[in-house]
């Protein structure tokens, strides 16, 4: 398997689940990977913070970085390590669970508890600001209200009770959840606080003994906040919060990866990767199958052609646990084409996934919630197709497991627990023994060992790119001898794959 070089990311294709989400915990993900058809396929594996003592958003509200002893033991991350696959974890900057123990310690002991200022008590904070409501928390006026930036319809609060009977507001950006004994909610954190970077410290500590040399920075664009800013992306703040936490994680060896899903024409992206970061590429899921749609390669090579000029270190996608990114796509897509797109897949069972104002009025589509074999309406050859893109673009390749076994829409998991859980099926062992035996999932994987294993790939490789037409194009990789090139078809839905080593005159792989 290819092994780590800049940035310590591995220049083979990332593996991304759940711990349960093949064969029901990591132990039995493990016994997957060790069989014959996934040897060489993968050099890493990015494990959901499920594995982590969680309670809302499938692992997203995380209580504590403790293992879930359920579905992880240590053993199996040392049993990931000594089969050569690099970790990938996920650290939730923004918030932490109302049952964590650091809010559990402020509901019991309310303002002499020492968490007393490492959660944001929204009256607090707008305090001088609004006006207090009937309800008992400040309305900001409408110059702070406009600028918030929302991820649920109204205010970003909770309320809480204290022991002495009364109330307060907290700031919450993200899911809460009513339940027979309350509430369940995903705090948000005051990096105002020393508590905090203390606890952000300790985590690290905790990701260096599991092995993790890759962390994803999840919601951490939503930490900056400052009444007359929004509460996305604040400059220079949030550079300075990101500038902190990269010190914590380069003392133990780690790279960052920052998670944000923001336009294209922001320029984001580009302002993370200037300062060093490798970047999530966002913006090829929707490339991808807008390419294979419209039989038009024209703007996804026009993406490939910046990476490449603009030296950009991405990890890519087809799926993965957050669905089909729509937002990002703005300003690469028109706005006719991202509503066809829509409107496609949706006809398909897809879900809409939107952004609201503070007084709960949408203001834009977020994402698409699909399983990407579904979005492509469930044809092999468009899947397979997709995969042979993704094998040969830039940067490093993240595989979501249901797409790779040909996982389809769940539409009762969407309409009971979430739009986002119609992407999210727990696989049995059957069901992936089931899967092996198909062309989908024998394919799939033919390309991924090929991506994986071949000596063209890497960081430091040379990308060719040509197109005759819109509905033709070529990629073609070297490095040192090696070569491999992708040649599309769009309107038949054909590729050719060709290769060559330093000992091996060219020739095909499928």
């Amino acid at each position: 398997m290819k092994q780590a070089l800049k940035y310590n990311l591995p220049e083979g294709v990332m593996l991304n689940a759940y711990p349960d989400s093949c064969g029901g915990n990591l132990k039995e993900m493990i016994r997957m990977l060790q069989r014959e058809e996934f040897r060489d396929v993968f050099s890493c594996l990015y494990i959901l913070p499920s594995m982590f003592e969680s309670d809302l958003d499938r692992g997203f509200s995380v209580i504590s970085y403790d293992l879930n002893s359920e579905l992880v033991g240590e053993e199996n991350l040392h049993d990931l390590c000594r089969m050569g696959l690099s970790l990938k974890l996920d650290f939730v900057l923004n918030h932490l669970s109302v049952q964590s123990p650091q809010f559990q310690d402020l509901l019991e002991k309310g303002d002499q508890s020492e968490y007393v200022d490492t959660f944001i008590d929204w009256n607090k904070f707008w305090k001088g600001k609004g006006q207090l409501t009937a309800e008992g928390y400040i309305m900001p006026q409408d110059e702070y209200l406009s600028k918030l930036f929302m991820r649920k319809a109204g205010l970003p609060i909770l309320k809480v009770p204290f022991p002495d009977g009364s109330y307060r507001f907290y700031w919450n950006s993200f899911y809460q959840e009513k339940t027979i004994h309350g509430y369940l909610g995903q705090m948000d954190l005051n990096a105002q606080s020393q508590k905090v970077w203390d606890f952000y410290e300790d985590t690290f500590k905790k990701f260096s003994r599991y092995g993790a040399s890759i962390v994803r920075l999840d919601a951490f664009a939503y930490l900056h906040k400052e009444a007359g800013s929004s509460n996305f992306f604040n400059e220079p703040g949030t550079w300075e919060y990101l500038s902190r936490i990269k010190a914590s994680a380069d003392k133990y060896g780690m790279t960052l990866l920052p998670e944000i899903h923001s336009k294209y024409e922001d320029g984001i992206h580009e302002s993370l990767a200037g300062r060093g970061f490798p970047i999530y590429d966002f913006f090829f899921p929707g490339l991808v199958f807008n390419t294979i749609e419209s039989s038009d390669s024209s703007i996804l090579l026009q993406w490939i052609r910046e990476i490449r000029m603009k030296k950009y270190k991405t990890v890519n996608m087809l799926g993965c646990h957050d669905g089909i990114p729509l937002l990002d796509v703005k300003g690469l897509l028109d706005e006719k084409t991202i509503g066809d797109m829509i409107e496609l897949i949706k006809s398909r069972g897809g879900r809409v996934k939107d952004l609201y104002a503070a007084d709960g009025q949408k203001i834009s589509y977020y994402q698409l919630n699909a399983a990407f074999f579904s979005a492509l309406n469930e044809d092999p050859e468009k899947m397979i197709l997709a995969r042979a893109i993704q094998m040969f673009m830039p940067g490093m390749p993240e595989v979501w497991y249901l797409d790779l076994f040909g996982g389809t829409n769940d539409y009762h998991a969407a309409d009971t627990i979430g739009h986002k859980d119609i992407n999210r099926t727990n696989l049995s062992g059957k069901d992936i023994d089931s899967a092996l035996k198909t062309s989908l999932v024998q394919e799939q994987l033919k390309l991924m060992k090929f991506r994986n294993s071949h000596g063209a790939f890497g960081w430091g490789s040379h990308l060719k790119i040509e197109s005759d037409s819109p509905d033709q194009f070529f990629l073609s990789w070297h490095k040192e001898g090696y070569s491999a090139s992708l040649r599309v078809f769009l309107k038949t839905l054909d590729f050719t794959i060709h290769y060559s080593s330093p000992d091996k005159e060219i020739q095909p792989l499928l």
